[in-house]
């Protein structure tokens, strides 16, 4: 189901709980579903963003073509992590400039280059795997949103 879009700082401010396999069907399914109506001007969306505190983010894959898409196009390949964690970071780093559809104005922030993630998939599987380029920038985005941090 489409889920609104939260704007409200308090609830981006709230450091996310743990989820649970019960969270699949409901919260996981909602966010890769929210994200799929808004890739026209999103890439990649946390949980508290449709008012869900809970450890869950998802990502489009094919990011570098998903923001712009025509809305008749179709479906984008999105990720689901629930419990993400970091195992391994770069140690290089960057400055990009990122936007948020829950928050006005884009903001600089630091970035590692990559980033190895472990998590559970939405069939409840351990996973690990590592992003780079743009991918890492989005999941290291969406993570900070779970740790309540504000850009």
């Amino acid at each position: 189901m489409v889920r609104e879009i939260n704007r409200d700082i308090e609830i981006l401010k709230i450091k996310a709980k743990t989820a649970t396999k019960n969270d699949i069907t409901g919260i996981a399914q909602d966010l890769a579903d929210t994200l799929q109506a808004y890739r026209m001007t999103c890439v990649g969306m946390a949980a508290n963003m449709i008012g869900e505190p809970k450890a869950v983010i998802a990502v489009c894959l094919d990011a570098e073509n998903s923001v712009g898409s025509l809305p008749g196009a179709g479906p984008a390949d999105i990720l689901v992590m629930l419990n993400p964690k970091y195992e391994k970071q770069s140690g290089k780093t960057y400055i990009a400039e990122e936007g948020c559809l829950s928050l006005p104005d884009k903001r600089e922030v630091k970035r590692s280059e990559w980033v190895e993630v472990s998590y559970r998939d939405m069939k409840w599987q351990k996973k690990r795997q590592k992003f780079t380029g743009l991918l890492a920038e989005i999941v290291q985005h969406e993570m900070d949103h779970l740790e309540g941090k504000i850009i």
